[in-house]
């Protein structure tokens, strides 16, 4: 709330000071010894940070009926790839719950104003992703984002996070309260903004960043070339280093022109799941040792364990049964699935469905849509 600080100088100036509460208390003398707070920015800094009224922030939080939590990096709880982007959020406003496993997350971004296509594939994708155990993250805003979190939370077990440019007890659009109670029940909607905040246009910018920074991999779902969706899109791929895909679209509308933009500068032409999968690889050590798979198996789904064995273990004990069936019938050469739809019996929907956990591992590699190779021993 202080006038003049960003998340990157907060972060240096606790940094610098040793805490919060010592940043707080600072000196004119102390603000400027920090890097990037210069004399106009420490003098604006000083008298903000001995005005703004923060006990009443806290307590307005916790007098909220919305079930607000406040999360800061330190905290157990805040999203750990977050927490390595640049610019971090310095406190997130949070309904709903943060889970081990939205480590594992994709955004969808694109345009508000979508036609039928862009929706329909944004719901499409959206419920995709979310039965093969990802978290959708997206703004909450009209068109490709609201299409994209209805698609994740339709499956009952879906996960899907909403990030604001608002405060959270501001509701914009204002069509969407339902769905964003809806997304607090089956994930959670976050902001930086404090309560109260009014959906100004330059806070999206900024949203986009937290949109992309929890996220594995960012798609782009319809945008024309000046839309916000580009802008978080280079954002993940240059700043952040996610991967970048994008949904190819009519050659004659507007709206894909941003998509195919993105797929000439190098973003990753994708049409299925099993395209995305491939495009973000196995899940990497480091994702591994936050924890994603930490989560107490009687809150588990069985889909959701799937996806959580096959990803966090290396041994084939960990793997369910249809997977070690699958990877028995796998020589280290190509296989169409319907071969191995013959050997193993197991139904096309399940035979995806288990692929799709097995690349995530490490374990298979995606050849084309319908063909398949081992990549390690089946034991």
């Amino acid at each position: 709330m202080t006038e003049g600080l960003g998340p990157i100088l907060i972060g240096r100036l606790i940094q610098r000071l040793g805490s919060a509460e010592n940043a707080v208390a600072a000196s004119l003398h102390d603000l400027q010894s920090v890097e990037g707070i210069g004399s106009a920015t420490a003098t604006k800094a000083h008298r903000s940070l001995r005005n703004i009224k923060a006990a009443a922030e806290l307590e307005m939080v916790r007098a909220a009926k919305l079930g607000v939590q406040m999360i800061c990096p330190d905290d157990s709880t805040y999203p750990p790839l977050l927490r390595e982007i640049p610019d971090p959020p310095s406190v997130l406003f949070l309904r709903g719950d943060l889970q081990p496993r939205d480590l594992n997350a994709i955004a969808i971004v694109g345009s508000r104003k979508c036609s039928y296509y862009g929706r329909e594939q944004a719901s499409r994708f959206g419920g995709l992703l979310a039965s093969a155990g990802f978290t959708v993250i997206s703004g909450g805003a009209r068109g490709v984002d609201s299409s994209a979190h209805r698609g994740a939370i339709a499956d009952p077990n879906g996960r899907t996070i909403a990030v604001l440019g608002c405060g959270l007890d501001v509701v914009y659009p204002p069509e969407n309260q339902s769905l964003f109670d809806q997304i607090a029940a089956q994930g959670a909607v976050i902001t930086e903004y404090p309560l109260g905040t009014q959906p100004l246009s330059e806070n999206f910018p900024r949203r986009n960043r937290i949109v992309s920074g929890m996220s594995r991999g960012v798609l782009v779902i319809e945008a024309d070339v000046r839309s916000g969706a580009l802008i978080t899109a280079r954002q993940a791929g240059e700043d952040h280093n996610r991967t970048v895909m994008a949904l190819p679209g009519r050659v004659d509308s507007p709206l894909s022109a941003g998509p195919h933009q993105l797929i000439r500068d190098g973003a990753i032409l994708v049409s299925n799941v099993e395209e995305i999968v491939e495009a973000l690889g196995p899940i990497s050590q480091s994702v591994r040792d936050v924890g994603l798979f930490d989560a107490p198996s009687d809150l588990r789904s069985q889909d959701q364990q799937t996806v959580m064995t096959a990803a966090a273990a290396d041994d084939a004990p960990a793997l369910s049964r249809r997977q070690r069936l699958l990877l028995d019938n796998m020589e280290q050469e190509e296989i169409h699935i319907d071969t191995l739809a013959d050997r193993t019996g197991l139904p096309s929907h399940e035979l995806l469905s288990e692929l799709t956990f097995l690349t995530l591992k490490g374990r298979v590699k995606r050849i084309d849509g319908q063909t398949f190779v081992r990549t390690g021993s089946a034991r």
